[in-house]
């Protein structure tokens, strides 16, 4: 099976040896999103609201590259620093997810930046 990288400017740029996502035959697979401004390459907001649409709004733009939408997700992956900021965090993301949520974990960890609040990544299938 043939992969293809995806990549594209409005959405961070990787600062490691990953991909912003990868098409493998139906599936694309995007990488940890977090609240970066692509045009700025700093973290969006203090809040939680404000940081998980910064991050929807990256993967949109992945996927977008590719031809699909966010409905197109069938699985993501929500890490929170702190998971008091479940309740606040589900809200934003129930706003993009309306019709037909994928399946989800979230879980709480360490994240990469002082000033990140949230990380998610997300597998779409066409």
């Amino acid at each position: 099976m043939e992969k293809q990288l995806i990549r594209t400017a409005k959405a961070p740029q990787p600062i490691g040896p990953y991909s912003q996502g990868v098409k493998a035959g139906n599936l694309v697979f995007i990488s940890a999103q977090g609240p970066i401004d692509p045009n700025t390459r700093k973290v969006v907001g203090t809040d939680i609201e404000s940081q998980t649409r910064q991050v929807l709004e990256n993967i949109r733009n992945i996927l977008e590259a590719t031809n699909l939408r966010l409905s197109n997700i069938v699985r993501t992956t929500v890490l929170l620093r702190n998971i008091a900021d479940f309740k606040k965090m589900n809200e934003v993301y129930g706003k993009y997810f309306s019709e037909n949520p994928p399946a989800r974990t979230t879980v709480q960890g360490e994240l990469p930046g002082p000033d990140m609040l949230i990380l998610i990544d997300a597998i779409a299938c066409q």
